[in-house]
Formats: structure tokens, C-alpha cells, sequence
């Protein structure tokens, strides 16, 4: 079975392909380093020759509002033509919980544009919202800094591991298009202003995090259902604290390498 994997040298998507390929699947890591650009349209259809399954987890390289809007409706657009012609029989895309309650995100706005084209495209599919990564804690806490100190939403929110999601669109790319929507979260929910104190204090830094209910996140006041998943989501297994303690072990062992050579 060919799958071809869009964004399949990011943080996601060489998950995903290196899950895909162990499962002894003939898979495409497609990305414009590869050759493959599904805006301009190079390489498209010769990557999608013969393929029967597309997972798109490539992402804009610009948030601006106008950019990452152009970038998610030109890409699908281009992607869809190229998989109706190919023949492909199940579109798998990456989502994001709540993008239709963050109206003020440009970014969760094009989600939203995104999904549309998805749904509307007359290709078999399945999207996955995941909740924010774990990766992604540190450009979150720095969205608050106030000076020198972090102003952040008590709001809830159930980050989840990358490992975690890719293991959940592998666990999908196998299964048959729900024509419908999966949401996937870790395993615990936490505030946005906690998970900041804990983040800085494992990294040694003093900073004051204050909680502010009018606090920004990303153009947009946050509740505490705006992040979270709904009913019954799929739920990762990796907990942030052991993802802490894990990248501060991934970190040394990169730096006393660095200091060996």
C-alpha cells in the first residue's frame, strides 16, 4: 500500500513516516526538500502516482492571517486535483481542537478554511484535531512575556506529546475513512499559567508566571472549554512531566556529545 506523507520532514510527519514504513508500508516522505510543493504544485502528481492513501500534516511557513489562510486553501486545492486524479482513496489531514471556538486566531481560521476543503472535496477522509504539543509549550510561554515576567490565561488546556499524534494518524492511516472528525488530547488537563511555572522551574528559570484572565493567547481571550477536547477523545499516555524530564535527558546527552567533539 502506497502512502504518501505531505510535510513527511517535519515534526510530525517523519513520525508518522517512520512509524508507517516499520509497519512495513511503502511510504513517500513528500515536502519541498523532496521535491514535492503542493502551493506551486512541483512534483505533486508524479508523488501521488499509485498512491491510495495522503496524510497532510504540512503547515504554513508564515502565520500571518493572509498567509497561512493563502497557504492552507492553495495547498488543499492543489492536493485535492492531484489526488482525484491519482485516484487516492482516504485523505487523512491534522487539525486542531476548538478552531471553531478561536475566531480571533487567523491560524485557527485557516484550520477551519482547510477542513472545509477537506470535507467538501469528494475524497474519503478522516481529520484529526490534536490539542497543543508539548514542543510547542516554550512559544506559548514566551507569547505572555511581560516584561520580566509571563502574562498567561488560567484557562485549561490538555497538551499532548508529537510522538503521541503521530502515533495516533498511523493508528488512522490503517483503518477506513470515517468521513468525520477524532479528537486527541493528553492525558491531563492543566492550566495555561500552570504549565508555564512548571515548564520554567524545570529549566531553572526564576521568572514570575501571572495568571490573567484577559491574557492574549495567539489574538483571543480564552474559557476553559476553548482548548479543550469535547467527550471521549483519544487520549495520549505520555504525561508532561516525564516529557520534561525526558527532553532535559535528551538535551544533556546533546551537549556532552558537543563537548566530546
Amino acid at each position: 500500500m502506497k502512502i504518501v506523507v505531505i510535510g513527511g520532514s517535519g515534526l510530525i510527519g517523519s513520525d508518522v513516516v517512520n512509524r508507517l514504513r516499520k509497519g512495513g508500508h511503502d511510504v513517500i516522505a513528500a515536502s519541498p526538500n523532496s521535491g514535492v510543493n503542493t502551493i506551486t504544485g512541483e512534483g505533486l502528481s508524479q508523488a501521488l502516482s499509485g498512491a491510495e492513501i495522503v496524510v497532510d500534516v504540512a503547515n504554513s511557513p508564515s502565520f500571518e492571517d493572509k498567509a497561512v489562510l493563502e497557504f492552507f486553501e492553495t495547498s488543499g486545492r492543489n492536493l485535492f486535483a492531484a489526488e482525484a486524479a491519482a485516484g487516492v482513496r482516504h485523505h487523512i489531514a491534522l487539525s486542531v481542537v476548538g478552531a471553531e471556538r478561536n475566531p480571533d486566531s487567523g491560524y485557527l481560521r485557516a484550520k477551519l478554511a482547510q477542513e472545509r476543503l477537506i470535507k467538501t472535496s469528494g475524497i474519503p477522509y478522516t481529520i484529526l484535531r490534536a490539542t497543543q504539543f508539548f514542543e510547542f509549550v516554550a512559544a506559548i510561554i514566551q507569547s505572555g512575556a511581560d516584561g520580566d515576567s509571563f502574562r498567561l490565561s488560567p484557562a485549561l488546556f490538555q497538551p499532548i506529546a508529537a510522538d503521541d499524534v503521530a502515533a495516533a494518524l498511523a493508528d488512522l492511516v490503517v483503518g477506513a475513512p470515517l468521513n468525520g472528525t477524532v479528537e486527541v488530547a493528553g492525558p491531563e488537563p492543566i492550566t495555561l499559567d500552570a504549565i508555564a511555572r512548571q515548564y520554567l522551574a524545570a529549566k531553572g528559570d526564576t521568572r514570575l508566571v501571572i495568571a490573567d484572565v484577559h491574557a492574549r493567547y495567539f489574538g483571543g481571550e480564552l474559557n476553559d472549554k476553548s482548548l479543550t477536547p469535547g467527550d471521549r477523545p483519544r487520549l495520549g499516555s505520555i504525561r508532561f512531566a516525564d516529557w520534561l524530564k525526558a527532553s532535559a535527558a535528551k538535551e544533556k546527552r546533546s551537549e556532552q556529545f558537543v563537548g566530546s567533539h
